[in-house]
């Protein structure tokens, strides 16, 4: 779905900014998702919100009636030509902050609910119509709006940022060394013609274990300066997206890639491989795919060998609900585990119908809504508990949050831990000639 653009809206009245959002988001699939809907109630048995607490405000239909009602109060030619006679009085300050509210720390955008819906209503689209306006309001939670800023504000200044990077690199490839017993090795960075460009996130977990494995599998790869992170995409605001987003699709450019890679990440999979070719209107000049895909290729072509019995404790893997779900890498992870780990265990449901974690679309970083999801992660929690696992693995950073605490909230038991983390202790190393 395409997002808004708050920050390019007319600021006038929160009634105002209001209609302009709505007129801005009224594609067919907005349509369709405000118009299909019968209230049968059947999503709520979908949603990890109702089934933690059944309650009605926790029923994806009742969550979109609230978009669903500024849409008929700002829609239709009786509206149009009369304005407030007709009109509620929705478009103020205590309904846009329940509007926030609802959008922001009731839905974690899974879209679990639209693939079980018999009408197929993708009530997360409302939900992001809902931050939009919210945003475009300001209106939404401040760690967001200033992470995406802070984000492009690095993509605007890399030079002033570009030698702290680079140290912080040469720390992560002196412990890269360590760990294959290798002087030699280095981290590529900006490096032209390489094979892939690697978009990390920030954190030696997420950039070493992939270091080890390239080393291993002899790809030509380069690392990128910039984060695959996405908060721009949490808040629903497209310029702010494209901004993010323009910093790695340049980098990639300039050194000619001919693939880019993103690290253990779910929403930055889904914008760049899925949404950044309709915000840019043109296809992308090289491919994307998941740090899983390629791992996964490589295992199932022999580039990569692996021992799972370096990996002996029960595994289980959490389907993170932008890789899975709404990305479709289904069975990729599973053909990774199944290499790596000796005992794999799947939870039930999985794969498309996997219970979201509770921690997506940016509500680990938002401290105030700690206890709400906590509570929505308890249908997840339940499941691992069924498993008897000792190791959760998660692809998705914000996944590997919320399990964590997930983990010490409920007395889980287990160690949450990354793909290319179980990888890598797994690996069997190429003999030297």
């Amino acid at each position: 779905m395409s997002e808004g653009n708050p920050t390019t809206l007319t600021t006038g009245s929160p009634a105002l900014l209001t209609r302009e959002i709505l007129d801005k988001q009224l594609t067919r699939e907005t349509v369709a998702a405000l118009e299909g809907c019968v209230r049968c109630g059947l999503c709520a048995d979908t949603c990890h919100y109702y089934l933690a607490q059944p309650q009605m405000e926790n029923m994806p239909c009742y969550r979109g009636e609230a978009v669903r009602k500024l849409y008929r109060e700002n829609s239709g030619l009786a509206n149009r030509l009369f304005g407030k006679p007709t009109r509620a009085k929705t478009g103020d300050e205590l309904s846009l902050d329940s509007l926030a509210d609802i959008a922001f720390g009731m839905c974690t955008l899974c879209r679990r609910c639209t693939v079980n819906c018999p009408l197929g209503v993708d009530t997360a689209s409302l939900m992001r119509t809902a931050r939009s306006i919210a945003t475009a309001a300001g209106k939404a939670p401040e760690i967001l709006v200033q992470l995406a800023d802070s984000a492009i504000s690095r993509g605007e200044n890399i030079e002033l940022y570009r030698d702290l990077l680079l140290e912080q690199f040469k720390d992560l490839e002196t412990e890269t060394r360590k760990k294959i017993n290798d002087p030699s090795f280095t981290i590529p960075i900006g490096k032209k013609g390489a094979d892939m460009l690697f978009v990390g996130l920030s954190g030696e977990h997420s950039i070493v274990p992939p270091a080890i494995l390239f080393h291993y599998a002899k790809a030509n790869w380069t690392l990128s300066l910039f984060e695959a992170s996405n908060y721009g995409s949490f808040i629903a605001d497209a310029e702010r997206s494209k901004k993010i987003t323009q910093r790695i699709i340049d980098e990639a450019k300039e050194i000619d890639v001919k693939e880019v890679v993103i690290g253990e990440c779910g929403h930055a999979y889904t914008v760049l491989r899925w949404e950044a070719p309709k915000w840019f209107k043109e296809a992308l000049p090289f491919r994307v795919r998941s740090l899983i895909e390629v791992l996964a290729e490589w295992i199932q072509d022999g580039r990569l060998i692996l021992n799972p019995d370096a990996n002996p404790e029960p595994v289980t893997y959490h389907d993170s609900c932008n890789l899975g779900r709404n990305g479709g890498l289904l069975e990729e992870p599973r053909v990774i585990l199944r290499a790596a780990v000796r005992d794999f265990r799947e939870m039930y449901p999985n794969r498309e119908e996997s219970y979201c974690c509770g921690g997506g679309s940016g509500m680990v970083a938002v401290s105030e809504w700690e206890e709400r999801r906590m509570q929505a992660g308890l249908p997840k929690a339940k499941q691992i508990k069924a498993t008897g696992a000792k190791i959760v693995v998660a692809s998705c950073d914000n996944c590997r949050i919320q399990l964590s605490e997930l983990n010490e909230r409920y007395n889980l038991g287990v160690r949450v831990t990354g793909l290319a983390e179980l990888v890598v202790n797994a690996i069997v190393p190429p003999v030297k000639q």
